[in-house]
């Protein structure tokens, strides 16, 4: 197996960018994670909202899907090559709010322009060509990973074989946008925000928030069982040092733009509304729902599975039996791995 690239300095630069809104960059810089054979066909991981580039890692630093991704692992980097990058708005070495702005010479901050989930995709077409990819066998994220996947499949079917929308629907809820109107709040009223400082306990309620929603009533049950330690309970210990770890790592400044490119995503918007948008899918969707999952309801993405498969579309839906709720695409790879190699394996029966 190749190992390449699990430097932060692994950037490709794009130049003259223009956003959907309009507002033009000079140039963006996508950091990446880069594994597998130079010659093995491509696969283009996509992650969520707090992820990074670093989806295998190394050894000493697993990535975040080390658990799916690895040599002789359900997406086995001894067969394909696996490019994931820090999205666009992020804050582990892509152009986002950290970055200086070179109209002031300064970092972007809350200054940073909106984007939509199409301009994450589609900096990361023109990247992947500049890294000489000409093709993906597939692409794969779950959450705003799966939000840039559906968009794969509709912007670019002929640059991808399949896709695979992991805990997504074709449309963010009302119940998901409120919460993330929440999270926001609890950014946007720390008194430091409003200095343009770090707003600590801001960023770390918004975690909290984010938290709840994530996991499912019967895992908090499971793991806490309302037990009371130090003058606390233990749930709430948990949820503050889940705050305490988001503070130290990541910016709120993606974490707000991040939040409202999510809000915005429809992959009915401007190709007629949903229904035209299924209809315009020509590429294999793989969905995998998660039970407990209060975000992207399983019983939604099965939905939308059975209306692409109404219109004629190829498509399959798999459930995944899990107590995590909506991180149940980020753990239990034992769980829901197979289906992801089993797919890819009979693409790859397609393909020969």
């Amino acid at each position: 197996m190749v190992l390449v690239d699990h430097q932060v300095d692994s950037v490709v630069t794009i130049p003259n960018f223009t956003l959907e809104s309009g507002y033009l960059f000079d140039e963006i810089n996508l950091a990446y994670e880069r594994v597998g054979p130079t010659d093995g066909p491509v696969i283009l991981v996509c992650h969520a909202l707090t992820g990074n580039q670093w989806a295998v890692g190394t050894e000493e630093h697993p990535g975040w899907w080390r658990g799916l991704i690895s040599k002789d692992g359900y997406l086995n980097t001894a067969q394909y090559q696996v490019i994931t990058f820090n999205v666009l708005g992020g804050c582990d070495g892509s152009t986002g709010p950290k970055s200086v702005n070179p109209n002031t010479n300064q970092p972007y901050g809350k200054e940073f322009p909106s984007l939509t989930i199409r301009d994450l995709v589609e900096v990361q077409f023109l990247a992947l060509k500049k890294l000489g990819v000409s093709h993906l066998r597939a692409v794969i994220g779950g959450s705003l990973g799966g939000m840039q996947v559906l968009e794969w499949g509709l912007m670019y079917p002929n640059f991808v074989d399949a896709i695979f929308p992991i805990a997504v629907t074709p449309q963010f809820s009302d119940y998901a946008i409120a919460f993330n109107h929440i999270s926001s709040l609890a950014i946007k009223q720390d008194p430091n925000w409003k200095q343009g400082k770090v707003p600590t306990a801001g960023l770390g309620l918004a975690r909290e928030i984010g938290m709840i929603t994530y996991r499912s009533e019967e895992l908090f049950k499971e793991r806490f069982g309302r037990s009371f330690s130090k003058g606390q309970y233990e749930v709430a210990s948990y949820l503050d040092h889940q705050a305490k770890k988001m503070v130290e790592r990541f910016d709120p400044n993606s974490y707000l733009t991040l939040l409202d490119a999510m809000n915005g995503h429809d992959i009915g918007r401007g190709r007629g509304g949903l229904e035209n948008a299924i209809e315009q899918l020509e590429v294999p969707v793989y969905a995998l729902g998660f039970q407990h999952d209060l975000l992207y309801r399983p019983e939604s993405i099965e939905e939308f599975i059975e209306q692409v498969l109404m219109v004629g579309g190829e498509a399959d839906y798999f459930e995944v039996d899990t107590v995590f709720g909506h991180d149940g695409f980020l753990v239990e790879f034992d769980k829901w791995g197979h289906i992801v190699k089993k797919q890819l394996s009979k693409l790859e029966k397609i393909k020969i």
